[in-house]
This record gives structure tokens, C-alpha cells and sequence, in this order.
């Protein structure tokens, strides 16, 4: 017989380990002798047999998802020297084992996989063994070398000292004495390896200096807690020294903690922290202005209401118009502010519906200018230099608005008499309207914050306002894809820019 053709059958059969062959539904296509002789069958009884026969009861649910889940994405790997498996006999007894499962694909594309299982029932009796002796040798030792009652103090340190994270222990060159942490595993690296192995060669260059600058002055006898930024990444470094029994400082423990997503969750509570401040300032400020605001024209309205009623009574009726004009504009004030608050709101809410659509700026300004008639100044007048016909696509109404506010804010800060000049111009792929007065002008110190919620320049607080008109066609125009911008000069005039696609 050529030994050749005969390799597989006498591997087989003469293998120590139990080796069993099982295909993708978990059924076992062969098994030799060292495998049965182990698991206590004979010839071929578990051929054709689900695999789940040779595992304990309690844990034979679960074994049936591990292997689905294997059999998703199979791997060579040994299982059990670290997890405690078991594996059952035919008599029902269990023993423990260890085994290493071995994927393969034949010829047709069916796949398979070898397991080879070894009984290790000494092997743990003779650990347990092992751990009893060593635990009794270790304390002998500890009470007779001067060696390990240091050990056994540095050891009580690390415990006294210990929070999570990685810990470690240098002498005076930076070589490791000791490592352990969860964090060295996440990184796959075992401790023992880094032993007698320079701490700062570890360390990204970057924070180098600093660590090492902080380190030595624990070997001074003094502890130290710093953090240390590389990246995005920031680390929690505590240190402290551990002198020796003639109280030489020649070793520091020293404890590293990725404190990333503690510094994010902290930036984050302090975002909404301000935020709450902020809000908790708006709501202040917005009682306080609503009060003043909203007394101002209801004080006028009831004061020319009783002169009417007087006035009427008396017959004196030239007098009636002058009092109907101020509660008109009172009206028109209260309807103002009243706007306000409510885009103020529908913005801040996240509620303000856009609504894209062909529109004629041209016309949109006619109409503006029209609403603006019964507002503006005895002699002041409203120029629109800019073509007849351009349509863009935006929101006619949240434009509308955006030009009343700013229309209405030149005809406040200006004087009885002048212009107010509109311009509409066009690019390639925008248009530029601008609106020009010559009023009070914005002072240079607030300019910076002219577009803040509540903000008004210090030259306009005696005149009427709400301080959110900026505020609001900011984030209109925002809502536009739009931008605004000006220019100002106090007591010359203002001219605002503002700048809108022509396709949305």
C-alpha cells in the first residue's frame, strides 16, 4: 500500500487529541478513536449527530448560537485556554477541555471544520494545585526576603493609589517596573512585554516634554495631577513617589486615564449651562422691554381716547385728528412689536416654514413701499433706483418682511425730511438690494453687535424699538441662503447690503 494515499487515514487515526470533522449544519461527519475513546462512544455513533451531543446541558442553547455565529465568519482560533469549557461523555459526566476549531472549504464549496479537542482535566487539576502552592511559597517567601516585603509595598501602594485606568511603575531612567490596566489590552499589549522599557519612548512626541518635565519633580517627593492634550485625545495623569525604606525616592507610581468623552460630556453640559444662562437672560430682558414697550403706546392711546371723548364734547373737532393720528400710530407700533415677538418666537422655536417660489423683486418693493406710506415722515420720501422686471426664487413673504423691518428701521433713525434710496442690483448668480438713509448712523463701538437679540446702539434709546428687528432678518435671510452686511458712519447715515441667490 503507497503510504502517500494512505496519510489522512493514519493522521487520523493516530492524532492524541480527539479530532472531529463537523459541516455547516453543525453535524459531525467523522471523529477518531482518541475522540470517542474521550468522549466515551464507539465506531461510528455520533456520526450524523448534531455537535450540541458532546456539550453540557446548561450551555447547549447558546453553543448552537456561538456556532451561527462562527459559521458567519469562521476563523482559526483555540478556545478554553482562558474560558473554562466542559465537555460531555456519554454517561453524562462532563470533563474539562480545550479545544482549537480549524475552518476549511472543500473542492464543491461546502465548508467544514476540524476541531481538535484535548482533555485537560490534569492540566487544571494541576493548576489549581500549582495555585495552592504558590500562594503558600508566597507568603514563606514574604517573610523571609527583604526583596518582597518591598514588593509587598509597592503592591499595597498601587492598591491605596489605584483609580481606573493603566498603572505603572518607573524607576529613576523612566524603565518600567510594573504595568497593568484594562488600557493596555484595549491596545493589545501585554504587560510583561513592556518591562524594562522607556515610559517616555511611549509617550507622542508632543506631550514629551511636559510629561517628563512633571515626572521629575515626583521623583523630587512631590505628587502630581495634570492633563496632557495629544490630538483630540486628553489624558488624566496622576503621580506619585514611593520611597524607598531609607525614604530615597528611586520609584514613582504614576496612573493614565483617557478622559476624552469625560471632557466632551463636560463641554457639553457647559454648552447647555450657558445656553440656560442665556435663555434665563432673555426671558429677563424680554419682560423688562415688553413692559416698557408695550406701555409707552398704551398710555398714548388712553390719554388721546379721553381728549377725543373731551375734545368731541366740547365740539372742538379740529382737535380730534391730531389725537386719532397718535392712536393710529400707537396701533401701528403695538402691531410692530407684537410682529416681532411672534417671528422671534416662530425663529427661536425652529418653526418658520420657507416657502420657494418665483418672485418679482421689483414689484415686491412697490408693494413695500406702499405698505411704508402711512409710516414715513412728513417730507420724507422713498427712491428705488434698480430695473423694472427681475425674478428670482425665494420667499416673497419672509422678503416682504425683511425689507418693512428694514425700511421701517431708516424711516425711525432718520429725520423729517430727506430720502431714503432703494437699489436693486443683479450679478450672474445673485442680486444685491441695498437701503440707504441719512440718519442718526450706527456709533463704531456697536457695530460689532448690532445683529445681537435685544441690542440697540446707545444713540437710539430714547426712540421706540424692540432691539430684534437685525436679529430677526438675519436669520430670515439666513433661512434664504442670504447674507446682509452695512456700512455706517454716526451721524452721517447707514446703508445696509443685502444678498440673495437667484436660484434656491
Amino acid at each position: 500500500m503507497d503510504i502517500k494515499e494512505n496519510l489522512y487515514e493514519i493522521l487520523f487515526g493516530a492524532i492524541q487529541e480527539g479530532l472531529i470533522l463537523v459541516d455547516d449544519k453543525g453535524e459531525i461527519i467523522e471523529i477518531n478513536k482518541t475522540g470517542n475513546i474521550m468522549f466515551g462512544y464507539t465506531g461510528k455513533e455520533l456520526v450524523g449527530q448534531k455537535i450540541e451531543v458532546l456539550v453540557p446541558r446548561k450551555v447547549r442553547d447558546g453553543h448552537q448560537n456561538h456556532r451561527d455565529n462562527y459559521n458567519e465568519h469562521p476563523t482559526s482560533r483555540s478556545m478554553g485556554s482562558s474560558l473554562k469549557l466542559d465537555g460531555l461523555r456519554k454517561d453524562n459526566s462532563e470533563f474539562p477541555v480545550q479545544i482549537s476549531l480549524n475552518p476549511f472549504q472543500s473542492s464543491s464549496g461546502k465548508r467544514y471544520v476540524v476541531a481538535l479537542v484535548s482533555d485537560v482535566t490534569e492540566r487544571r487539576e494541576n493548576e489549581q494545585k500549582l495555585f495552592k502552592l504558590r500562594e503558600s511559597l508566597e507568603q514563606k517567601v514574604k517573610d523571609r526576603t527583604r526583596e518582597l516585603r518591598e514588593s509587598e509595598r509597592l503592591y499595597k501602594s498601587i492598591a491605596r493609589n489605584f483609580p481606573n485606568g493603566v498603572i505603572s511603575i518607573f524607576d529613576k531612567s523612566f524603565k518600567y517596573l510594573f504595568a497593568e490596566g484594562q488600557g493596555l489590552y484595549e491596545l493589545g499589549i501585554e504587560t510583561s512585554d513592556l518591562i524594562g522599557l522607556d515610559y517616555l519612548d511611549r509617550i507622542d512626541e508632543r506631550a514629551r516634554k511636559q510629561v517628563k518635565l512633571e515626572l521629575d519633580e515626583v521623583f523630587k517627593g512631590e505628587f502630581k495631577s495634570f492633563e496632557v492634550k495629544v490630538g483630540e485625545r486628553t489624558y488624566s495623569i496622576n503621580a506619585v513617589p514611593l520611597p524607598s525604606e531609607e525614604n530615597q525616592v528611586d520609584k514613582i507610581l504614576v496612573v493614565e486615564k483617557n478622559i476624552t468623552a469625560e471632557k466632551e460630556v463636560s463641554r457639553r453640559l457647559e454648552e447647555n449651562l450657558s445656553q440656560e444662562r442665556e435663555l434665563t437672560e432673555m426671558k429677563s430682558r424680554f419682560v423688562s422691554m415688553a413692559s416698557h414697550e408695550f406701555r409707552t403706546p398704551l398710555s398714548t392711546i388712553n390719554s388721546s381716547a379721553s381728549l377725543i371723548k373731551k375734545y368731541h364734547e366740547k365740539k372742538q373737532y379740529d382737535k380730534l385728528d391730531k389725537h386719532a393720528d397718535r392712536i393710529k400710530i400707537s396701533v401701528r407700533n403695538l402691531t410692530s412689536i407684537l410682529n416681532d415677538f411672534l417671528s422671534f418666537e416662530k425663529l427661536e422655536a425652529d418653526k418658520m416654514n420657507v416657502y420657494l417660489a418665483p418672485c418679482s423683486v421689483p414689484q415686491l418693493l412697490k408693494e413695500t413701499f406702499d405698505e411704508m406710506s402711512d409710516i414715513t415722515k412728513s417730507e420724507q420720501s422713498l427712491v428705488y433706483n434698480g430695473p423694472n422686471e427681475l425674478v428670482v426664487n425665494t420667499d416673497g413673504l419672509l422678503l416682504k418682511n425683511t425689507m418693512i423691518n428694514m425700511l421701517s428701521n431708516a424711516v425711525k433713525y432718520s429725520g423729517e425730511k430727506g430720502e431714503i434710496i432703494v437699489s436693486l442690483k443683479e450679478s450672474k448668480e445673485s442680486i444685491e438690494i441695498s437701503i440707504e438713509d441719512f440718519g442718526l448712523g450706527i456709533p463704531a463701538i456697536d457695530q460689532k453687535n448690532l445683529f445681537a437679540r435685544f441690542f440697540r446702539a446707545g444713540n437710539v434709546t430714547n426712540i421706540q424699538g424692540t432691539g430684534l428687528g437685525l436679529n430677526i432678518v438675519q436669520r430670515y435671510l439666513k433661512l434664504l441662503n442670504g447674507e446682509i452686511s452695512f456700512e455706517s458712519t454716526e451721524g452721517v447715515g447707514t446703508i445696509f447690503f443685502i444678498t440673495l441667490p437667484k436660484e434656491n
